[in-house]
């Protein structure tokens, strides 16, 4: 299945079918599609997420996101499960690991 506005293979939920097609204009169009606009915030959690998946090959669990990028994320916070979705919106982790190309993933401990 390809989005004919990405031009990008995707599968029948929306995660990208091969991890290595992806770059930022993809994941801007990704966010288009999802009525988000990328802030540097954004940029963090997709990029720890790419990083984590070429380290692991599975996507964290919002746990472990929290652990690394909280402070980072939300300065003199503590940062909590709900900041992180509220940065995706109504998606979430799993709109996170699809604008950062990760394939057919699920957030673990989701």
């Amino acid at each position: 299945m390809s989005n004919s506005q990405t031009g990008i293979a995707r599968n029948s939920k929306g995660y990208l079918l091969d991890f290595n097609a992806w770059d930022k204009n993809v994941a801007l169009e990704l966010a288009k599609e999802s009525g988000l606009e990328l802030t540097d915030c954004h940029w963090k959690v997709i990029n720890f997420l790419r990083n984590y998946y070429k380290e692991y090959g599975i996507a964290p669990d919002a746990r472990e996101i929290i652990h690394k990028l909280g402070n980072t994320l939300f300065p003199g916070v503590q940062c909590k499960r709900k900041d992180l979705e509220k940065l995706f919106a109504d998606g979430g982790c799993k709109l996170a690991c699809q604008i950062a190309g990760l394939p057919d993933c699920h957030c673990r401990g989701v």
